[in-house]
């Protein structure tokens, strides 16, 4: 959690854990028509929706390893270009851009979704914490808000993403929701994704009632932490180390990494705890006090927090 384990690339301020020549890579990527991005600011409930999308697009039976998921929703600055252009199809790809650098095309989809600035900082704090090596002993969640609110930390400042994506939400090829929105009732959420997809996808949720408790069964908490918290910590050996059939070139950068890992400190597991409101058991009154002033200060004139007007947020 220093802040010196970042670095800028292409006016992205990025982990130093991703290589800069994937990143590029992933920035001149040109979409096809048949391309679906999720798209987030880190810790947004994107695993969720990649699991659901997928679960839409292969009637409730996603991929039940950590790297079928990778190949099937390749993330796309982590994997580089490479990784979109062997993925099977139907699929879908994974980034954490701003609107100004998404690789964008007015005939491919993207699903943008958002939660709350307070539950991203709690949630995104447990998330790099578990990147952080043993050498950084300051893992203290004071640290990391001080960062989060400064734009210093992954991917930069939080409403920077979001302002940029909200100006389009209301693009024919952009759905855009809330992570609390799809907490609230997923299955109505499962039907308008999949009519998004396509007309047949959200057909076939209509019409049958099974298949659409299916989809929404196999994207549920307890499912994705089985699938991806006893895996996640070998995901980029195991990347490294694919078959010939499936091979990226493009991993053959973080080999070094994987041959030679640092102790770094405790891991709660990718997939957390899933809730609305965990921000109530770590913010202390100052940090309220600091989190609403950079609120005030980065949503002047924009309605964007209205998304939340219905939680309970300070």
């Amino acid at each position: 959690m220093d802040v010196n384990g970042y670095r800028d690339i292409q006016g992205l301020w990025m982990h130093r854990f991703f290589h800069e020549d994937l990143v590029c890579s992933a920035l001149t990527y040109k979409p096809r028509p048949d391309d679906v991005f999720i798209v987030t600011f880190p810790k947004c409930g994107t695993t969720w929706t990649q699991y659901l999308v997928l679960s839409i697009l292969t009637d409730g039976q996603p991929p039940k390893t950590v790297t079928d998921f990778m190949l099937a929703t390749p993330y796309l600055e982590l994997m580089g270009a490479e990784a979109a252009e062997k993925m099977r199809r139907p699929g879908l790809l994974k980034t954490h851009l701003p609107f100004h650098k998404q690789p964008y095309s007015p005939e491919a989809r993207y699903i943008y979704v958002t939660r709350n600035p307070y539950d991203v900082c709690v949630s995104f704090y447990y998330h790099l914490r578990s990147m952080t090596p043993k050498t950084e002993t300051d893992v203290s969640f004071a640290k990391y808000h001080k960062m989060f609110i400064s734009g210093k930390g992954s991917y930069g400042d939080y409403f920077d993403n979001l302002l940029s994506w909200y100006e389009h939400r209301n693009d024919p090829n952009v759905l855009f929701f809330t992570y609390e929105q799809l907490k609230e009732d997923t299955s109505a959420w499962a039907i308008k994704i999949a009519d998004f997809l396509g007309e047949e996808y959200g057909k076939k949720l209509r019409e049958d009632p099974q298949l659409l408790r299916n989809v929404v069964e196999a994207s549920n908490l307890r499912n994705m932490q089985g699938v991806f918290n006893d895996k996640m910590a070998t995901l980029l050996k195991d990347l490294v180390n694919l078959p010939p059939e499936k091979a990226l070139q493009s991993m053959e950068v973080y080999r070094e990494m994987v041959n030679s890992p640092k102790p770094l400190h405790d891991d709660d597991g990718f997939v957390r705890k899933g809730i609305v409101g965990d921000w109530k058991a770590h913010f202390t009154p100052d940090q309220i006090k600091e989190t609403k002033a950079w609120i005030a200060e980065k949503t002047k004139g924009s309605d964007v927090m209205d998304l939340w007007k219905d939680l309970d947020l300070p």
